[in-house]
């Protein structure tokens, strides 16, 4: 249990090098801001045991030092998430959710743990309509009402409950993120390039304007100290009581009363009555993999296996990987599977949705069978086969294996960057607008342009739908791959793209991640693409039909190869402060 005196000071050693800025300098903090590079200039960082890939280096840092000390992945992950709820307010979270894939070697067993926010018993169907009976998008994305039950606490306890390696207790787990909190760290990276764009939205809130601002009222910069005292005794309360010292008592009574002072509708009974939830994930195959997804409320995995079925009789090997032929097939095979998103997805638990329809081999052939080669199919077309949302693109996502043949998949957000930018009064939890990625009405469509239909309508204690796909590739049961990304509906083909760039062109993983992406949801009838791509290959698509619209918009796919050799880490280059942290 961690228990020695030397062995509990040189993690408080540790600890306190990472608050203060001691921790070593590694080759990723010169990571500057996304330029695509060739994918032959791009090389992945080995580990020899395991290793942690996050978008936020003191948290990857903190997971690694757990696998170091005999954690296991489940451990890692649970310190490393904790731990971003300090360092990377804008999507690590306690005010948030998200999801969870474990491959448990120890029990031959893959799972997954459904934390997603749900909403507060008072929710209603039209809880997002203004007085003309229009979606008021106001509503749901800038006030309280837009704030769903948090779930981070209770997924990560219930992971280590059910799946840690029993060396550790949450509470020995939470030490390196109190520390932070309480410390402080130096800002830096991806807070201080996103911090002032969005520091209106956290100044609207005294309680969020004293923690992220300077005495003068402008934003905390680059090299400036966060200190987060307040967050620091509700992670201790955590520590000391385990989810209780979240869900019931003050910290409780805090946040449902910060939510209601703010207009919103959050209760202490609604955070009393959050239940994590341990859920089989989404299968399917693809060339021989074994692919193990987020089931729903997360449209990820069903979205995904769709995809891959479709491509798979395609031999996407035999056309170069980023030409126009190869786009053209990835683009028409995320239009369909999109579509079928939209139509028919929402919480399991409200909405009997054709899993096993969606995710079938022979369907795939049906769907395969109706794109043309050379040809843009326009998206009313597909209307009858189905329709497809928007949401929030500010999500965080970490990759952890361990020497053991664990691995964790895990994405979790606030939603929108700094999420509603409220932070509970006396918390210091930092809350979520997640409530917007519900359908407002039938037809319309969220803050990132995603359709919706009856399936994904507001109601009390739902789980709205949600694009996370934290992912693990398997071969012969075991780990090959574990991947996930931010970026709301573009989430599903980030993921899609960095497993058919390793699987289908053998590419090196950190080349799979860093190479151009595109992406098509159906509506808008558009194809998104980050810069990189060739000119040439940009007009070739649209001489079949495609609409090629600049930017993509943010993604961050932190990804591992597991090899025979040890783990290779692939931290994602889109934004500042990314590292693959290994032992």
């Amino acid at each position: 249990m961690m228990s020695s005196y030397s062995t509990r000071r040189t993690f408080f050693a540790f600890v306190a090098a990472l608050a203060f800025g001691l921790a070593p300098a590694t080759a990723q903090d010169a990571r500057q801001a996304y330029v695509p590079a060739a994918p032959d200039t791009v090389r992945a960082i080995a580990a020899e045991h395991g290793m942690v890939v996050a978008q936020e280096k003191l948290s990857a840092q903190v997971g690694a030092e757990i696998l170091r000390r005999g954690g296991n992945a489940v451990d890692a992950a649970v310190a490393t998430g904790f731990a971003m709820a300090v360092t990377y307010p804008r999507a690590g979270n306690i005010g948030g959710g998200g999801f969870m894939v474990i491959h448990s070697a120890d029990r031959n067993e893959d799972i997954t743990i459904d934390y997603r926010e749900t909403a507060p018993a008072a929710t209603t169907p039209q809880i997002f309509l203004g007085a003309d009976g229009k979606p008021d998008p106001a509503k749901s994305r800038d006030s309280a009402l837009g704030v769903g039950v948090p779930g981070t606490v209770a997924g990560f306890s219930l992971a280590l409950e059910k799946y840690g390696s029993g060396q550790f207790t949450l509470a020995q787990l939470l030490e390196p993120a109190i520390a932070l909190a309480r410390d402080g760290f130096v800002v830096s990276d991806d807070i201080a390039d996103t911090l002032p764009g969005w520091h209106r939205r956290l100044a609207r809130w005294p309680s969020a304007a004293k923690i992220f601002s300077r005495p003068d009222g402008t934003p905390l910069r680059e090299g400036d100290r966060l200190v987060q005292g307040e967050l620091a005794e509700t992670l201790s309360a955590v520590a000391a009581q385990g989810p209780r010292g979240f869900y019931e008592g003050p910290v409780a009574e805090k946040l449902a009363k910060a939510v209601a002072d703010a207009g919103g509708i959050m209760t202490p009974a609604d955070l009393k009555a959050y239940q994590a939830v341990i859920r089989a994930p989404v299968r399917g195959t693809y060339r021989g993999y074994d692919i193990v997804s987020m089931p729903l409320p997360s449209s990820g995995g069903t979205v995904l296996v769709e995809t891959l079925n479709i491509l798979e009789g395609f031999q996407l090997a035999d056309l170069k990987q980023g030409s126009p032929a190869s786009l053209h097939l990835l683009i028409e095979a995320m239009k369909r599977a999109y579509a079928d998103r939209a139509r028919y997805l929402g919480d399991p638990a409200f909405v009997n949705a054709p899993i096993e329809t969606l995710t079938a081999k022979d369907y795939a052939a049906k769907l395969r069978s109706g794109i043309p080669p050379d040809r843009a199919t326009p998206s009313k077309e597909l209307a009858a086969a189905a329709p497809s949302p928007r949401e929030g693109s500010n999500t965080t996502h970490f990759s952890v294996v361990d020497s053991r043949g664990n691995a964790v998949s895990n994405t979790y957000t606030l939603n929108f960057s700094y999420g509603v930018g409220l932070v509970a009064d006396g918390t210091g939890v930092l809350l979520n607008n997640e409530l917007d990625d519900f359908t407002a009405a039938v037809g319309a469509s969220n803050a990132y342009g995603l359709v919706g239909f009856e399936a994904n309508l507001p109601g009390p204690g739902k789980r709205p739908l949600s694009s996370m796909s934290p992912t693990i590739v398997l071969r012969d049961g075991k780990p090959v791959l574990v991947t996930g990304s931010p970026g709301g509906s573009r989430i599903i083909s980030s993921v899609l793209q960095v497993i058919v760039n390793v699987l289908d062109y053998k590419m090196d993983v950190a080349a799979a991640v860093a190479t151009p992406r595109l992406h098509h949801q159906w509506l808008p009838d558009e194809v998104r693409v980050e810069r990189g791509f060739p000119n040439d290959v940009l007009l070739e698509l649209k001489a079949m039909g495609h609409a090629i619209v600049e930017p993509m918009g943010q993604t961050s796919a932190n990804s591992i190869l597991v090899t025979p050799n040890g783990p290779l880490g692939a931290p994602d280059p889109r934004t500042r402060g990314a590292e693959a942290a290994g032992h």
